[in-house]
């Protein structure tokens, strides 16, 4: 673990062994990247408390390449889903695929943020985040906010509305939800966000929005 000025910082070894010290609560302040020596470990700095760090053990045999692992996960349909969060005056979104539900009871889904975003910084700091499973009609959203479009223009994309929590809410999508943190843990270079329902509303009528092969499909156009 390293120490800078007073701030304590998790370390990622090179073998992929990531792990958290002391009480159990890391404080990262600024949005920064150590590297001691080819030889050493990593850390990764962010604006947030984090939580707890799954330890991720090395791998007994080897693994596949990146360019393997892609193309094996290409294959996999998945819902483009839109995770928003609202704190003062300033919305903040992206596209993602990476969201599951988690259990009904409590009723709760699971995503996964990038750590060093700024989506990540809001969901911690607020508590919370609202999600939409998109329609596949909504392919401009998804566009918009997987990054085609400047952040501080992408809510200008799609109807819009919020939660009574504040959280935007995406008007036409499939499904809507606005969610309370429950839990969170660090996996090193992303954090797994599980989130309580509180609100919710669907609609029957509407198709979901799919991504495989590195590209939009609509139900029943797939591989």
């Amino acid at each position: 673990m390293f120490r800078a000025g007073g701030v304590y910082l998790s370390v990622t070894s090179r073998n992929g062994d990531s792990r958290l010290r002391g009480n159990g609560v890391v404080v990262y302040s600024g949005a920064v990247s150590l590297i001691e020596s080819a030889e050493s470990m990593t850390a990764v700095m962010a604006d947030f408390e984090l939580p707890d760090t799954m330890k991720l053990h090395p791998p007994r045999q080897p693994v596949v390449s990146n360019a393997e692992f892609r193309a094996a996960m290409s294959g996999m349909a998945a819902t483009v889903s839109l995770v928003t969060a609202r704190r003062g005056d300033e919305r903040i979104g992206r596209t993602v695929t990476s969201m599951l539900s988690l259990s009904i009871n409590p009723p709760t889904i699971l995503i996964s943020i990038d750590i060093m975003s700024r989506l990540a910084d809001l969901i911690a700091k607020t508590g919370g985040f609202s999600l939409a499973l998109l329609a596949d009609d909504q392919t401009e959203v998804a566009d918009a906010f997987a990054g085609q479009v400047a952040p501080e223009e992408r809510f200008n994309t799609g109807r819009w509305s919020q939660w009574p929590s504040g959280h935007p809410m995406l008007l036409g999508a499939v499904t809507a939800l606005d969610c309370d943190v429950i839990g969170a843990i660090e996996t090193g270079t992303h954090v797994l966000f599980a989130g309580a329902v509180i609100e919710a509303e669907t609609t029957e009528s509407r198709a979901p929005l799919l991504w495989q092969r590195h590209q939009y499909r609509a139900v029943g156009g797939l591989d």
